[in-house]
Parts: structure tokens; C-alpha cells; sequence
């Protein structure tokens, strides 16, 4: 019985080519990011690093959809590599591609408070925050149009309790704490940490003022970010659940509990001193 000789199919260099594209850029990408988080150069050859991968990710979609139409028309193989290729490169740029759009119906803002008008002001992480730039106004009334619903936080409860309510929340977060100051007669709490974005870990720093108000207290949030002057929406949301949460936590925190009252002690009575007899005499024999 005659042999059979099975030749390999010519595999498409269009779906090979992207799909090596769509590697590579995954792997620049990932450099990118593991650069932006550790820290170890400084950003923005960072993020231009991560938009080279945007880039080869691009090519690797157009590579694939001219794959397809060279393999239906000249029935070449390869075309599993153009789909991983097709599907790697769409996968990179699904999120940078969502980013854009939320940069065009979002605010051009990079910090956001529950009091723009006279905003918490960081100590602790003051060195570590680049100078302001812009005036207060204008970023105030751009985020009172795009946020309306940010406004101080008014709690029933004692500036101590709302105080250990937010660092308890702050905690839950496992943001590293700058500052935490205790309510001490008339100055206020403050609690400072930072936080680091989901993907590229870019650092946004928060602040929480607790103040008197009335038989309550009075709770400011502010959270602003070091890099950029767009934060796509971030310290918004960040905001708005930090709200959320103290909130709630304020209405299940116990009453404390009234201190007792100090009665001071009286000091027992002296008693006179036993006067002292005379002593006898002894009898003279006569």
C-alpha cells in the first residue's frame, strides 16, 4: 500500500507576525507597569513605554484582520494565530480605549473634596505632593457641575467616634496612614494615607477632617491625585464610597458611654485626742 505524504499547510506570515506583535506587547506593557509601580524610573518614560505597547498592539488588530482576508482567499493556515493576535491586541486596548472615552465626558479634575471652597490641608504628605497649579475657584465650581451630590458629611455622633469610625475605614482600605490625629478640645482630627490605583498603582493621596458641629461632628474628605492633571473620575468614586462607608459605620457604632462622675471624698472627721489622766501617785507610808 502506497505511502501517504502529509505536507504542512503554508501558514499565513500576516497571522504569524501578529500574533508575535500581540506578545510582544503584552510583555511591554507588563514591563511598563511593573516599572510605573515599583517605582524605579521616573513616570513618564514609564507611560511612554506603555503607550509603545498600545502601539504593537494596534498593529497586531490590523496584522489579524488582514490575515483573515488572505487566509479566506488563498486558504492559507494560521488562522488560530491570527485570532490570538486579534484577541491580544483588543484585550490591550479594551481598558486605555475606555479610559479615553471616560477623559471626554469627565471634568479635566485631579482632586476632588467634599469642601472645595476651603479644602483639608495634607501635612504629613505635603513634601510628597507636587505644587498646586490652577485656582481653587475654577476647579471648585467645575467639580460642584460634575459632582453635585459631594458635600460634607454630617454625623450625629461625637468628633472622637466619628474620628475612630473613618480610621477604622481607612484601615479596611490597608492604605499606609501618614497621619492620624486624634479631636484634642478645639482642633480637629485628621487622618492622612494614600492610596494606589488598580492597575498602574499610580498614587492618590487622602485626607479626612472630623470637626465639631452642634452635638455632632462635621466630616470633610479630600482625595487628590500626585500625577496628571485628569484623574478620569477616581477620586470621585473614591469620594463618594469613603462617604458611603463612614456613614454607615457612624449609624452601628455604639453610644459611648457617659463617664461617672467623680465624687470627691471627704476627709473623715479627726477625732479629739484622749486627754491624759494624771498619773497616780504613789501612797506614802506614814
Amino acid at each position: 500500500m502506497a505511502r501517504r505524504t502529509f505536507h504542512d499547510d503554508a501558514v499565513s506570515r500576516l497571522a504569524a507576525w501578529s500574533y508575535r506583535l500581540a506578545l510582544f506587547a503584552l510583555a511591554v506593557a507588563a514591563l511598563a507597569i511593573l516599572v510605573v509601580r515599583s517605582g524605579a524610573l521616573e513616570i513618564v518614560p514609564a507611560l511612554t513605554t506603555f503607550a509603545a505597547a498600545l502601539v504593537f498592539a494596534a498593529l497586531a488588530v490590523l496584522l489579524a484582520c488582514g490575515a483573515f482576508v488572505v487566509i479566506w482567499r488563498q486558504g492559507l493556515a494560521g488562522f488560530g494565530r491570527a485570532l490570538g493576535g486579534l484577541l491580544l491586541g483588543l484585550l490591550l486596548l479594551a481598558y486605555p480605549a475606555y479610559l479615553g472615552y471616560s477623559a471626554m465626558e469627565l471634568p479635566a479634575l485631579a482632586d476632588i473634596s467634599t469642601d472645595p471652597a476651603n479644602p483639608p490641608r495634607f501635612e504629613a504628605l505635603a513634601a510628597a505632593r507636587p505644587p498646586a497649579s490652577g485656582t481653587i475657584a475654577a476647579a471648585a465650581d467645575l467639580q460642584r457641575e460634575a459632582y453635585p451630590e459631594i458635600s460634607p458629611l454630617q454625623l450625629s455622633v461625637q468628633p472622637r467616634v466619628a474620628y475612630e469610625v473613618s480610621l477604622a475605614v481607612i484601615n479596611k482600605h490597608r492604605w499606609p496612614i501618614a497621619n492620624a490625629r486624634p479631636p484634642a478640645g478645639r482642633r480637629d482630627a485628621v487622618i492622612e494615607a494614600t492610596a494606589r490605583t488598580l492597575i498602574m498603582g499610580f498614587r492618590d493621596d487622602i485626607i479626612v477632617r472630623v470637626t465639631p458641629l452642634g452635638q455632632g461632628s462635621r466630616v470633610d474628605l479630600r482625595s487628590a491625585s500626585r500625577f496628571g492633571r485628569h484623574d478620569l473620575g477616581a477620586n470621585a468614586v473614591r469620594v463618594r464610597t469613603l462617604m458611603e462607608e463612614i456613614e454607615a459605620a457612624a449609624d452601628a457604632a455604639p453610644e459611648p458611654r457617659p463617664e461617672p462622675e467623680k465624687v470627691e471624698k471627704k476627709p473623715a472627721p479627726k477625732r479629739p485626742a484622749a486627754k491624759k489622766q494624771p498619773e497616780k501617785q504613789p501612797e506614802r507610808r506614814r
